[in-house]
């Protein structure tokens, strides 16, 4: 790692609150910073806050309709096909604050799920430091701003030192696009490979006018929700309607060590990597060449997949032998919520030639960027292509950005995170020991997946009765929800601000809803 420079904190770059220029909302209490601007502590420090935006303990005076008339609005103005939580009796959120959110009538809502609003909902510090840069300046990163240089430089010293040039975006979906072009320039293949979760398979077609590009998908991979970035994800192309992979992609086996075909921790990451370079050995039989390989670093969709030791140390060994890039997608792992480290790469001590990043940067706010080397930034300089994105690295998401991280640095949530983590899964694995349906608990820090089964020597999955447990988790204001393509694993990835205490009423409240389902009782 580079050595860190002093840090500049993000509300350095704002006006003082005498040069405010925003309206008198951006110093009241309803935006959960005191008037004179200093920031509380954190609510897994203090305990659950009282929101000061309540009145006569009701939001109804944030509403500009009611909830029935709200769902009415949504069915006929909103594309049909926009999910929405619980949509036979869905959530109105009118108010976030931390690791709660609250309904319209002022019911606060345990929040386990949402690992975008990273460092809390609405942290004071992050909105105190948005609302004074939107008052000051807010436009593209064509024009010299010393916010933008300073957070790249920050946050480009929590990486590996050859990872040294950065391209901001706006999303995670953005940001993996960009790094499977900056491959295809620097790889200069006819053909291109990119293996996004685990080993794989290949499919190729030639294409006119462009490179032909094939891409190797996870089994339950999910980059993004551009046409590109579907056609290479199961996780959206293998569902009703999804039109299965793109001609250039194949969907390959994810390195489960629980349901996957290996299952020895000791030798399944060398089992696994292997099947990466059959897809090689392929591709060159048939005179191909390699682009990239792309993965998360946890599989999260694919049910808070921990990939076996070894794993991704041979999978890039075999990648860059053959001539391709590494690309990790961090866009849900990233900014310590794995706890025993920054970035997810790093638990396999592996470094990557791009990283992609999102969700969590912003805390909500839509920023994201790519991480690369040296020799591949310069050589999709040397394309003769400018890259300009309209938003991307504004003054004012990277003043957000940097406030972000500040608040993990200054409230050392990463080894919140590892710590909290450890003491969940020990809890969770106590339910196992106590309930048939827990097959499995996995994670890394406040990443945690419980995968639900029927039957532990079968794996039969548990698919109703996950799903039962989510909506009776909702019922008792705690939110959870269900992932993995068996739809049978509850994931678990709160704001890292989520306490002890919100983790012991969590289980508690799990282990007597398991005891019902198992009991016969129903919920």
């Amino acid at each position: 790692m580079r050595a860190t420079k002093r840090q500049r904190t993000a509300c350095e770059y704002a006006p003082s609150k005498s040069a405010r220029t925003v309206d008198d909302r951006s110093t009241s209490s309803d935006d959960g910073i005191g008037a004179d601007g200093e920031i509380p502590s954190p609510v897994w420090l203090v305990g659950e806050a009282i929101d000061p935006s309540l009145k006569n303990g009701t939001y109804h005076h944030l509403e500009t309709q009611s909830k029935s008339e709200t769902i009415r609005k949504r069915r006929r103005l909103l594309g049909p096909n926009c999910p929405i939580f619980f949509a036979d009796n869905p959530l109105k959120i009118v108010r976030g604050h931390m690791q709660y959110l609250y309904e319209e009538n002022g019911t606060p809502v345990l929040d386990c799920i949402n690992n975008v609003c990273h460092v809390g909902h609405c942290h004071p510090e992050v909105v105190q430091a948005g609302q004074r840069q939107m008052g000051l300046l807010s436009t593209n990163n064509r024009y010299l701003h010393d916010a933008v240089l300073d957070y790249a430089e920050d946050l480009l010293s929590t990486f590996p030192s050859k990872l040294t040039r950065m391209f901001f975006v706006n999303s995670g979906t953005e940001a993996n696009e960009l790094a499977l072009w900056l491959a295809r320039i620097f790889t200069r293949q006819e053909d291109v490979i990119s293996l996004k979760g685990s080993v794989g398979e290949l499919i190729s077609e030639k294409m006119k006018g462009v490179w032909a590009r094939r891409f190797c998908a996870s089994f339950r991979g999910y980059h993004g929700h551009s046409k590109l970035l579907v056609e290479v994800g199961s996780h959206k192309h293998d569902k009703p309607g999804g039109g299965g992979p793109g001609s250039f992609c194949h969907v390959v086996e994810c390195p489960d060590v629980y349901r996957g075909r290996f299952r020895d921790e000791d030798t399944a990451g060398v089992q696994y990597a292997s099947a990466v370079k059959e897809v090689i050995d392929e591709l060159q039989q048939k005179g191909k060449g390699l682009c990239a390989y792309l993965a998360e670093s946890v599989p999260s969709c694919g049910g808070q997949i921990v990939p076996p030791r070894g794993y991704f140390e041979n999978v890039y060994k075999h990648v860059r032998e053959a001539g391709g890039v590494c690309i990790a997608d961090e866009v849900q792992v990233g900014f310590g919520r794995v706890g025993s480290h920054f970035w997810g790469f790093e638990i396999q001590g592996v470094v990557p030639d791009i990283v992609t990043i999102g969700k969590p940067m912003g805390n909500g706010h839509p920023v994201a960027a790519v991480v690369t080397t040296e020799k591949i930034a310069q050589a999709f300089a040397s394309s003769g292509i400018s890259y300009f994105n309209t938003y991307g690295g504004n003054p004012v998401s990277a003043t957000i950005a940097q406030a972000v991280l500040d608040v993990i640095r200054r409230e050392d949530l990463q080894s919140h995170a590892l710590k909290l983590g450890k003491y969940l899964m020990g809890e969770l694995r106590k339910l196992k020991e106590k309930h048939p349906l827990v097959g499995d608990v996995r994670g890394a820090g406040l990443m945690v997946g419980v995968e639900l089964v029927t039957d532990r020597e079968t794996l039969e999955p548990a698919k109703k009765e996950a799903h039962e447990v989510i909506s009776e988790m909702k019922s008792r204001r705690i939110l959870l929800s269900v992932e993995g393509p068996l739809e049978n694993v509850i994931k678990f990835k709160p704001p890292m601000c989520f306490s002890e205490e919100n983790a012991d009423k969590l289980v508690a409240t799990l282990d007597e809803i398991l005891s019902n389902i198992e009991g016969g009782v129903g919920v």
